[in-house]
């Protein structure tokens, strides 16, 4: 699973077997550790929402998914969802959620085996 947070904006991408993972039990989680700190994100299942949330508590950042997505999902074509949280105060919070594809263009060192075939010719 991989993060990129720039800004009011989150987006997540999940390999091949984690969307397979996510899909059959409804949860995945990743952590980067700092010494005696760690940063854990994770992708949970959550039943009655209708669109992406986040919240962010105890060094753990957690994109919620309505509990619809993560079975269909492993079995459709669907790259994948996005929401505009608002967080108050007029403000808001871009979450996606996507498949990772294999980049054309990628550098020979990084391992794509597990990434979906790209649609497009180039990234």
């Amino acid at each position: 699973m991989k993060i990129r947070i720039k800004g009011n904006s989150i987006r997540v991408r999940l390999t091949r077997s984690e969307v397979d993972e996510f899909g059959a039990g409804g949860y995945l989680e990743e952590k980067t550790e700092f010494g005696n700190n760690s940063f854990t994100y994770a992708l949970q299942s959550k039943p009655g929402i209708t669109d992406l949330e986040a919240g962010f508590a105890d060094s753990k950042m957690t994109m919620y998914v309505p509990a619809s997505i993560p079975a269909a999902w492993a079995a459709n074509e669907t790259v994948g969802y996005e929401n505009n949280m608002d967080i108050g105060d007029d403000k808001r919070l871009f979450l996606l959620l996507e498949k990772d594809f294999k980049c054309i263009d990628a550098p020979p060192h990084e391992d794509q085996s597990d990434n979906f075939e790209n649609p497009h010719k180039v990234c």
